[in-house]
């Protein structure tokens, strides 16, 4: 499974890391980016303390799935959002779609949602998914149940997430831009699914972009991109950038 290849992938000794790289980024001010979360609460609490209060925080999306605490998550990253004066922006990520999709479609969304971390979510919730995920009366009984669970408040905040957030000539968004297409007329799906030519062709127009979504080994700074997911879930490392005029620092968990 494509989950025990990423687990992989990581094995190696832990031990909290930070890497400073100058560069000709420049945020309105300062500004922090925190990468994939994918349900690790534990890496979120942990990392969160470490990074300065004062700033922008952005949450670039992924915040549930495969990890074992995707509600906790969701319920914690809206108290942050909603108790920060506009200081923490919370970005829609695939995964969110995904689960919005389902619960609009359910019987059109729920195979591909639970084959990349759904199930988790749901048990997090308290739920689980039918033996049988053609049967539609249950599929649907399921996505009213986790309506029910999630309430009412939570699943608007999910769905009023933005696709992008820009500070400076920094760009956040949850997988890619376009490079060939300015920052306000980017389509939506490449926004929360990514493009081909992301990152390999450099932006003409100096527009850094900060992403999460393809899984580095480690924080990546490449043609003006930086890449932050570094596949929490499975590796125990939850990263993030602090982002000043000049340089950009890396904090990650592990």
């Amino acid at each position: 499974m494509i989950t025990n290849w990423i687990r992989r992938r990581f094995d190696r000794a832990p031990g909290q890391t930070t890497d400073t790289v100058p560069c000709d980024i420049a945020p309105a001010a300062k500004v922090t980016a925190v990468g994939d979360i994918h349900g690790r609460l534990d890496l979120l609490q942990a990392l969160l303390p470490r990074l300065d209060d004062q700033c922008s925080l952005v949450f670039v999306g992924d915040y549930i799935d495969r990890g074992p605490y995707s509600a906790q998550v969701l319920h914690h990253l809206r108290h942050l959002s909603e108790t920060s004066e506009g200081r923490v922006h919370c970005l829609l990520g695939n995964h969110e779609e995904m689960l919005l999709r389902f619960l609009d479609v359910p019987e059109c969304n729920a195979r591909l949602w639970f084959q990349n971390g759904g199930v988790q979510t749901l048990a997090s919730f308290g739920l689980k998914p039918p033996e049988n995920t053609n049967e539609n009366q249950q599929v649907q009984k399921l996505a009213d149940d986790l309506r029910l669970k999630m309430g009412e408040s939570l699943l608007n905040w999910l769905a009023d997430r933005p696709l992008a957030w820009t500070s400076g000539n920094v760009t956040f968004v949850h997988a890619a831009l376009d490079p060939r297409q300015p920052v306000e007329v980017q389509e939506p799906q490449i926004c929360l699914w990514g493009h081909p030519m992301f990152p390999r062709l450099a932006r003409s127009d100096g527009q850094w972009v900060v992403h999460g979504h393809t899984i580095v080994d480690l924080p990546r700074v490449k043609n003006r991109v930086l890449s932050l997911d570094t596949g929490a879930f499975a590796s125990g490392r939850l990263t993030a950038a602090e982002i000043n005029t000049g340089c950009v620092r890396f904090t990650s968990t592990v």
